[in-house]
């Protein structure tokens, strides 16, 4: 059994979210909540998304797996006149569909199979820097450098962060946040000087999604970054992890 109402804002932040990476996800309904684990199809970068049941405004589960076309959802929060209105979900098990009310419009979608879908694993990484800073701030870094290269190195030293990126003409962009810009800058951890690079459009996407929110990275040389950001007014988490580009800036 699955039934749940939800606003339409929080579907939306939900789906934005899986949407950076895959196009069809599994999600694992519990008494509890939500959960959605995936890695795009590139396995360069994975998330994992739980929503608690008070994100919704009604919510009635079993323990299930439903495989979703995020594609579909979206056309479906389309339908929505404001971000508050209500969307009813209800599994269909005699048709296994799934059932969207929203207003007078009821859509009935298929499921996608998910057998051939993987159990993603969150995998233990050991990653000694922690920054927690304002992801706009973060955005326009990514937006000075993303005419300039495919990639961006994250460099953290005890007292900054900076984005860097190269071109092949010397052409150059630097962001640089320090310990003492409190209103970019709540937290920054960094004992040694760490440095990755990642490419520009995964770690675009995936800023976006944390909106004008802060974010916290966790950082380590020649590692993966891991982002985590709430959403859904605190009742939901986000974890993305971003596999680093292990080559020179040259």
């Amino acid at each position: 059994m699955f039934h749940a109402k939800i606003k339409a804002e929080t579907l939306k932040e939900v789906i934005d979210v899986i949407s950076k990476l895959v196009d069809e996800a599994k999600f694992k309904i519990t008494k509890e909540g939500l959960n959605i684990k995936a890695v795009d199809p590139a396995h360069v970068a994975m998330v994992d998304l739980t929503l608690d049941i008070k994100a919704f405004e009604e919510y009635k589960a079993t323990e299930m797996e439903l495989g979703i076309d995020i594609d579909k959802f979206k056309d479906v929060l389309k339908l929505a006149d404001s971000p508050s209105d209500i969307l009813t979900l209800e599994y269909n098990k005699e048709k296994n569909k799934i059932v969207v009310d929203i207003g007078n419009i009821k859509r009935i979608m298929s499921l996608v199979d998910t057998s051939n879908m993987v159990d993603t694993k969150v995998p233990t990484l050991n990653l000694p820097v922690k920054v927690v800073v304002r992801a706009s701030a973060i955005s326009k870094g990514i937006m000075a450098s993303e005419k300039i290269s495919d990639h961006i190195a994250l460099v953290v030293s005890p007292d900054r962060l900076e984005l860097i990126a190269k071109g092949n003409a010397e052409e150059s962009a630097i962001l640089a946040l320090t310990k003492d810009m409190k209103d970019d800058v709540e937290e920054l951890e960094c004992k040694q000087n760490t440095k990755s690079l990642f490419s520009i459009d995964y770690f675009m996407k995936m800023i976006k999604s944390v909106g004008s929110g802060k974010v916290t990275m966790n950082i380590g040389a020649d590692y993966p970054v891991k982002l985590e950001f709430n959403i859904a007014d605190g009742n939901g988490r986000v974890m993305y992890l971003l596999a680093p580009r292990i080559e020179s800036e040259t």
